[in-house]
């Protein structure tokens, strides 16, 4: 006979199982051995720290970056809000002080007191930094919300990668372009995701998580539980061309364009028939200059170029013609409407 104190049973221990005292046989010792073995992996795996995001480095503070920010700090993260100058970081922060204050009257209407304290808590979560790579040192979460270039995006991130921790999530908040050939510009393509909020983000309940081919389950399931823990209703996509919403709606803007460009209706008349026969709030050409024609027509562009045979993303010789001239929609105080 072996005694059980021949062999490690720290493990056991560990479960709780009083094993001390027994006499074994070799037989019995080697079959003990497996079960203790498969019992610690089975423990190991459920003791496993979950995935969980504390702080947030979010990159671009944009009307889109400083949502993000706003809905993180407001639940509890620490964010680090990164961008290249100080006064774009001071208007940001105007802007999400503002943006704050109209959260207050809708939820502390009858307490001013806890709206003064709300939004001094928030904004006591928001740092703010010129320098991505300080950004990320601390950062369980990285998001990305600089304009839509390839290239810009993918320099970006690949400066990030050598200063971010080695647990540190990746995301992207493009609406269009590929999240897999963002993340090939790092060498953690099992923790890069899309993370796409909807303007304006403290109103839009909706995020899309999209998993490329390399994302791991336990980032996608972190990136969900995040997005729930900002009070947002995450919705599961593959990296496909325009994900959910913008496939459905960037398509369904460029028919409103042709069936204008072919005189089949005036756009006044289109933006009507779908708010009064769809029910939709906004009309296709007033969408359009809400989002901007130089964006429309960036998505469109690309994805032509991804497919020149899908006729769905035939580019626009008016809407080609109004971004030449400088008529991006609202931004600019003139589109297909003036403003």
């Amino acid at each position: 006979a072996i005694a059980a104190a021949d062999f490690d049973l720290s493990p056991a221990k560990a479960l709780g199982v009083g094993l001390s005292s027994l006499q074994l046989t070799k037989t019995q010792s080697s079959q003990v051995k497996m079960s203790l073995a498969a019992l610690t992996f089975i423990a190991s795996r459920g003791m496993a720290t979950k995935m969980t995001v504390k702080n947030l480095a979010m990159i671009g503070s944009g009307q889109m970056g400083a949502g993000i920010a706003q809905v993180a700090a407001a639940t509890g993260h620490k964010v680090v809000l990164c961008d290249t100058a100080g006064d774009i970081l001071e208007k940001a922060k105007a802007g999400i002080q503002k943006s704050l204050r109209r959260v207050v009257k809708k939820k502390f209407g009858d307490d001013p007191d806890k709206g003064i304290e709300f939004i001094a808590s928030t904004m006591a979560n928001i740092d703010t930094t010129t320098e991505p790579a300080k950004a990320v040192v601390t950062a369980d979460l990285v998001v990305e919300a600089i304009p839509e270039n390839l290239q810009l995006k993918q320099e970006l991130f690949n400066t990030l990668d050598k200063f971010a921790p080695a647990n540190t999530i990746f995301a992207s908040n493009t609406s269009s372009l590929p999240i897999t050939a963002i993340a090939d510009s790092t060498q953690r393509q099992d923790k890069f995701a899309g993370l796409h909020f909807f303007n304006p983000v403290p109103v839009m309940k909706l995020v899309e998580v999209v998993r490329a081919p390399g994302t791991s389950n336990d980032v996608y399931e972190c990136l969900m539980d995040f997005s729930r823990a900002i009070g947002k209703h995450p919705v599961t996509c593959k990296d496909t061309p325009g994900f959910l919403v913008n496939r459905l709606l960037v398509p369904y803007m460029m028919e409103a364009i042709r069936l204008f460009e072919r005189g089949h209706g005036s756009k006044e008349d289109i933006d009507v028939a779908m708010k009064l026969g769809a029910g939709y709030p906004m009309g296709p050409f007033e969408l359009g200059d809400y989002v901007g024609l130089d964006t429309c027509k960036f998505i469109i562009d690309g994805w032509h170029e991804l497919e020149p045979d899908n006729p769905l993303f035939n580019p626009s010789p008016l809407l080609n013609e109004l971004v030449a001239a400088g008529k991006h929609g609202k931004k600019t105080g003139e589109g297909f409407y003036k403003y």
